[in-house]
């Protein structure tokens, strides 16, 4: 995977607004966006904008990657 930072709009710590990644697979495709806020994650996969994504509290994220 290549992830790179889209736009950063934080100042010390992550605000509202959160940081932005890009998300290509090994071959360059664009495969979605993930926002890491102070309340959790967004993923939007493809051209899916942020109200329409996929939203996890930083809560359910960890309980699900402990899990793992």
């Amino acid at each position: 995977m290549k992830v790179k930072i889209k736009s950063l709009k934080v100042d010390m710590d992550v605000k509202s607004k959160g940081v932005e990644f890009q998300v290509h697979d090994t071959a360059d495709n664009f495969l979605g966006d993930c926002y890491v806020t102070m309340t959790g994650l967004v993923w939007c996969h493809g051209k899916t904008t942020r109200p329409n994504g996929v939203e996890i509290s930083w809560e359910k994220f960890i309980k699900w990657a402990e899990k793992q």
